[in-house]
């Protein structure tokens, strides 16, 4: 792709996007100076300096933020009437900029969105994975998957699946370990914590609507769930993870669940999107496919 033939708004959107220049270079597989060069010829065209450089990261002037929030409307509007244009034939076309947590993005989403696309060609996803979640108001993704409680009530939230985060621990754990039979009963266990979303990893959370809370201690932590779910296979302590990443192993004899008949919040999965006055048909489709497929590979774990 020739940078030159890209739009100046399509190209000024993908940069506002970009960490660095690096990054952007990258995305294009075009050199850092290549694109430094259309960056500079766009600033002298409007006569503004639209980005502050550096060589680690990429930094919007106050002209800058203007811009991209600018391109970013108007390139919605163009996806919008191409996209109505094209219902008659029955088509989705458009950008779907989807945002998720690492786990189930590599697992599940990741997965159902290339399915999405090999259904309709014309759509482009641009899914991004990250360990911590995201504010998605304010933001250029139009969905956003949660898994959890939901805060923000300007977004609409569409339930994609049920879930609930439950103990498990590896059959071989209790051989010379004393048995669970009560939630105090984990403090005298070596846990494995999951340090995730920068909360108090270490509180257990048990109960549907009254909730206890268990402080516990062990000698491992990680900030990847599926280290800490390796750890527990190998019988090195248990493990609070969400029922769609452990269910399979137990299904396998891998793990088992601790404490069945003790109540959990439930953390269910959902897809947040912005509650515009009218959402595009392909995000409705999108989010509907991930609602099918999720429940297709979860109803049989």
């Amino acid at each position: 792709m020739d940078l030159t033939s890209i739009d100046d708004l399509e190209f000024f959107e993908q940069i506002s996007r970009s960490q660095s220049l690096t990054e952007a270079a990258r995305n294009w597989g075009k050199s850092v100076s290549a694109v430094s060069k259309r960056l500079a010829a766009l600033e002298s065209r409007l006569g503004v300096p639209l980005v502050r450089r550096s060589t680690r990261r990429l930094t919007l002037t106050e002209e800058g933020q203007r811009y991209a929030t600018g391109a970013l409307a108007i390139l919605q509007q163009k996806t919008d009437l191409e996209e109505a244009l094209s219902v008659q034939h029955g088509e989705l076309k458009g950008r779907i900029r989807v945002h998720s947590s690492l786990g189930i993005g590599r697992k599940h989403i990741a997965p159902l969105l290339g399915e999405f696309v090999r259904e309709h060609p014309l759509i482009q996803i641009d899914l991004q994975l990250s360990p911590l979640p995201l504010n998605i108001s304010g933001t250029s993704f139009d969905i956003a998957i949660r898994v959890g409680g939901l805060s923000d009530s300007r977004l609409k939230a569409k339930l994609l699946a049920r879930n609930r985060r439950i103990v498990c621990a590896a059959p071989g754990y209790f051989d010379g370990a004393p048995p669970v039979r009560t939630i105090r009963d984990l403090e005298r266990h070596n846990c494995i914590v999951l340090r995730e979303n920068n909360a108090d990893y270490s509180l257990w959370r048990f109960g549907d609507k009254e909730q206890e809370y268990i402080d516990v201690r062990g000698s491992m932590i990680s900030d990847d769930g599926d280290v800490v779910t390796d750890w527990c296979v190998q019988g090195l302590g248990l493990i609070m993870r969400s029922t769609w990443h452990v269910n399979p192993m137990i299904q396998q004899g891998l793990l088992e669940q601790v404490l069945p008949d003790v109540p959990t919040p439930n953390a269910d999965i959902y897809a947040l999107y912005p509650a515009t006055t009218r959402t595009p048909r392909r995000i409705t489709a999108a989010i509907e496919h991930l609602r099918q497929g999720l429940e297709a590979r979860m109803g049989s774990y």
